[in-house]
Parts: C-alpha cells; sequence; structure tokens
C-alpha cells in the first residue's frame, strides 16, 4: 500500500492487501476495531446467538449504553454485525454476526484461548518485572 491506497499482491485476481506497517492504511483502523475490547466481547456474544441490544448490555460487565451503541454501529459499518429492526411498538432490533465476522471470530477465539490459559504466566511476568522496577529505583 501506498499513500492510503491498496496494492496488489501476485496475481492480478488475488484480493488487494493494505500494509499495516504504512501510516495511512486503513487496516490500521481495522486493527483498532478488533483489538478493542468491546468489540472482541460483542463479536463473541453474536457468535453464540442473535441478541437485542439491551441482552448485550446486560451480558457485558461495565459496557456503558453510549459504548455500545458506538462499538455496535461502527461493527455493523466495518460489515461484520448486522442490525435488524423489526416494526413494532417500540421498534424491536437485534443484532447478528455476518459472515466475515465469523471469519474474524475464528481468529479470535484462538486469541482469547491463549489469554485466558497464559493469564497467570503473564501475572508472574508482570510481578517479577514491579520487582525488579522497584528494587532499579
Amino acid at each position: 500500500m501506498q499513500d492510503g491506497t491498496f496494492i496488489s499482491v501476485g496475481h492480478p485476481q488475488e484480493t488487494p492487501r493494505g500494509d499495516a506497517y504504512a501510516r495511512d492504511c486503513p487496516t490500521r483502523q481495522l486493527l483498532d476495531r478488533i483489538g478493542d475490547k468491546w468489540s472482541v466481547l460483542i463479536l463473541l456474544l453474536l457468535g453464540e446467538e442473535e441478541m437485542r441490544f439491551s441482552r448485550l448490555k446486560k451480558r457485558i460487565d461495565g459496557i456503558s449504553q453510549k459504548m455500545l451503541s458506538q462499538t455496535l454501529r461502527s461493527l455493523e459499518r466495518d460489515g461484520l454485525v448486522t442490525r435488524h429492526a423489526f416494526a413494532t411498538v417500540p421498534v424491536t432490533v437485534s443484532y447478528g454476526i455476518t459472515a466475515l465476522g465469523r471469519e474474524l471470530l475464528a481468529a479470535l477465539r484462538l486469541m482469547i484461548d491463549w489469554a485466558e490459559t497464559r493469564m497467570p504466566d503473564v501475572v508472574e511476568a508482570q510481578r517479577s518485572f514491579d520487582g525488579r522496577a522497584a528494587l532499579a529505583h
């Protein structure tokens, strides 16, 4: 990618790739989104089943209504989540995951599994680092 445009790699039929190391690459925006804890938690839940806004809010402890709304809108814009509105009074809205979102979810599950199983090792590394840092001062 040069100056915010995508380049084609290999055969002309291949999907153009970005270059996440390039300052203006849109891939960086997507990495911000998929690296966001709220996005990850929303995608995990929607990977299980379609859910209404209120149920998502209840399941994700600590997320504000505003943050949930903003994150869902961003995920929908990126093609990872769908929004379904039903003509009821009041309007009923539910969210689901798209095929593109399911692809991402497969990769996220590997990362989350690693984080959940390796957290004790990370905590130990943090304690060790903090102990060395305290001795240095």
